[in-house]
């Protein structure tokens, strides 16, 4: 077997679809179907079905993946060790970054692997926390940052940056010192979808204070959460990282959510499973400097 088809199939296997699976990849849809198949017609087995919503695995196809899974960690944990040996990371490490923290350092993280780790690729795949929480299991990516991430016996993680919520308004709205829930409680809000870190935290500490949230609008991109209320149509509770705007007559207003205090935690999650190599603890050090300096 090719290795490399190993690694496309794999892909194909993990997102379900030979389209996304392609645009991970960098390389075409057709490219990539044909890999797939010739993997096929070398094992003289049918490793996936293909219907109107992608991929399904069969039995050969099951088998296959977990052990491509284990083919491919342990491929490149022998190129990082022999990288290790001239006291270079090396290798290809896939992260899990939510959106609203990927837009600000992932241009960052790519010179800094560049300038730093110049033997070492990265790939960053964007979603939110439960989805790389996921995808972690799954193998899909290697490392992640989290919010909030809930204890996981196959996750280990470790906390990078604690902040706490703030009721974000539109430019020109009164600026106070601080706010409390039950004063939150009576505003019209734009979160996240149920599920989303942020949207889980206030309906719990909202749940504790016996206070209901006013949800005028669910909108899952915090790009466009921000819009939304630049433009009026409620307020929002993020981090001041999230929002990350500087100062003048146009930027978000920002007040801190007290009575009580709300913290979230950011998390650096890996798959416990994995033993972390020179690679891995070094792109740890690297987010957690970015993300501090994002958050400053």
């Amino acid at each position: 077997m090719d290795i490399k088809q190993v690694e496309y199939f794999v892909q194909v296997a993990q997102t379900g679809s030979f389209s996304r699976a392609a645009e991970l990849l960098g390389m075409t849809q057709p490219a990539l179907s044909r890999q797939v198949r010739a993997l096929e017609v070398e094992l003289r087995e049918t490793l996936l079905l293909r219907n109107g919503r992608g991929v399904a695995l069969t039995e050969p196809g099951r088998r296959l993946l977990a052990r491509g899974r284990e083919i491919l960690q342990l491929m490149q944990t022998t190129q990082q060790e022999l990288g290790a040996m001239r006291g270079e990371p090396e290798g290809r490490i896939v992260l899990g970054l939510p959106p609203s923290l990927a837009r600000h350092i992932t241009v960052a993280l790519v010179e800094r692997f560049q300038a730093e780790l110049p033997r070492a690729r990265v790939a960053i795949v964007e979603g939110f926390s439960s989805h790389i929480t996921e995808w972690l299991s799954t193998g899909r990516v290697d490392m992640g940052l989290v919010y909030n991430p809930e204890p996981l016996p196959n996750l280990e993680q470790e906390p990078v940056l604690r902040e706490e919520l703030c009721l974000i308004g539109p430019p020109g709205a009164p600026q106070r010192a601080g706010i409390s829930l039950a004063e939150v409680g009576r505003l019209p809000l734009v979160l996240p979808q149920r599920g989303h870190s942020f949207r889980r935290l206030m309906e719990y500490e909202a749940l504790q204070a016996g206070v209901k949230l006013q949800v005028a609008w669910e909108v899952s991109s915090v790009p466009t959460i921000l819009d939304m209320v630049r433009r009026g149509h409620g307020f929002a509770a993020l981090t001041a990282s999230a929002v990350n705007e500087g100062s003048g007559p146009d930027a978000l207003t920002r007040t801190t959510i007290v009575e009580p205090r709300i913290r979230s935690t950011m998390c650096i999650a890996w798959s416990a499973a994995t033993r972390r190599d020179a690679l891995q603890l070094r792109t740890a050090e690297l987010l957690k400097q970015l993300a501090r300096s994002f958050a400053a």
